[in-house]
């Protein structure tokens, strides 16, 4: 039998939270750490519910709503005041409502986003208007994906949340560093495209910025040699450790997970090519030995999280909103702050395209692919004898 595949993590990185089951058989965070959260925030609170279960995601045309996009901008930017957080990838911006854009508003917001990669908004409402608003707001987008494992607010299934820290661990106790680099939920047979970031309760002490990784720059600074290597190579994407992970820990698994096979070099609808791999989820290259396609794809990890020139950190503060194109960028979390305090993010995305290489195969039906290897944890999890 294969080895089963997880990853352990700090306490620290996905919460040391007290937890506890409510009358309705909800895992829902306890009292005592439920305190250290600001009440207006509660609403976001992670819950699980293991009966809580999705068939796997079918295929279905995307249209990408910044093709429909004013390039000049005068719905989003008319009255807005912009800053380059790097010339090539970030922008702030102060002077705009998210939620009050018009239809041109939001296709502009979705075209920007593509363009920089990572949109940083200030002073928004999103976090007042509460988590059904959220999810409403990114349905203009795409389609809300809902998250395998992570934890989600009560009766809002499409945002994902994340509550770190409220632990006494050592979170480096075992590690040097926790950075991650990631597109997220890229296993997907679509992943998501426009996210939408926010952390609803800030360390009090500062820290816990998100980096992102410009995966188009990353595919930009290699040779023309190197780029006729990639071509026309594909990857696979897995889920499997994470959920494995989730149910190592007592989580939930609520879609099975899948792998799938995405081109290297993606492009995007609006003609954008980028390096589509990330450590987080790319585990081998199909037609290539193991050791080649190790070699390639540390390769290409180290190329994207060493290359600090082609990275920026959002800085959070208070009712911020971060979107980005999970096409075009990789992100992690920095784990910097005291971890004796709490860190709760949120966030809300919608799914995109099918991955393509050649945008001829935009949107051509195709299907998910359920995982059925041994290496899933699945009802076994009784038979893996724990560290």
């Amino acid at each position: 039998m294969a080895p089963a595949v997880y990853n352990k993590y700090p306490r620290a990185l996905f919460g040391g939270s007290k937890l506890e089951t409510d009358a309705k058989g909800n895992v829902v965070v306890a009292p005592e750490s439920r305190a250290k959260i600001n009440k207006d925030v509660e609403d976001f609170l992670p819950t699980w519910n293991k009966e809580e279960h999705y068939e796997p995601y079918k295929f279905h045309e995307y249209h990408d709503p910044a093709l429909r996009a004013n390039p000049s901008f005068p719905n989003l930017l008319a009255n807005a005041e912009t800053k380059n957080i790097s010339p090539k990838l970030g922008t702030e911006i102060k002077g705009v409502q998210l939620s009050q854009l018009n239809d041109a508003g939001r296709d502009e917001l979705a075209l920007l986003a593509h363009q920089r990669g990572v949109l940083v908004f200030r002073d928004q409402d999103f976090v007042s208007k509460g988590p059904q608003h959220f999810v409403d707001y990114v349905k203009y987008f795409g389609n809300p994906h809902i998250h395998p494992t992570s934890g989600r607010p009560k009766d809002v299934a499409n945002i994902h949340v994340i509550l770190s820290g409220d632990t006494k661990e050592d979170p480096f106790s075992t590690k040097t560093n926790l950075v991650g680099f990631h597109s997220d939920v890229s296993y997907e047979l679509q992943p998501t495209a426009l996210s939408f970031l926010t952390v609803t309760n800030l360390p009090a002490g500062g820290g816990g910025d998100t980096v992102f990784a410009d995966s188009a720059e990353a595919y930009n600074r290699l040779s023309p040699k190197f780029k006729d290597i990639l071509e026309n190579l594909n990857a696979v994407h897995s889920a499997v450790e994470q959920a494995n992970f989730s149910l190592v820990k007592g989580g939930v698994v609520r879609r099975d997970p899948v792998e799938n096979v995405h081109p290297i070099v993606r492009t995007t609808p609006l003609g954008k090519k980028v390096l589509f791999v990330n450590k987080g989820f790319t585990r081998r290259i199909e037609g290539l030995k193991v050791e080649e396609s190790e070699a390639l794809l540390n390769f290409l990890f180290d190329h994207v999280a060493k290359a600090h020139d082609l990275q920026i950190r959002a800085n959070w503060e208070k009712d911020t909103v971060v979107v980005f194109d999970n096409r075009v960028v990789n992100h992690s979390a920095i784990l910097d702050f005291d971890t004796t305090e709490s860190r709760l993010i949120a966030r809300s995305s919608a799914q995109g395209e099918r991955p393509v290489h050649n945008l001829k195969d935009l949107n051509k039906p195709d299907e998910n692919h359920l995982f059925e290897g041994p290496e899933y944890l699945g009802n076994k999890l009784s038979d893996l004898k724990l560290a």
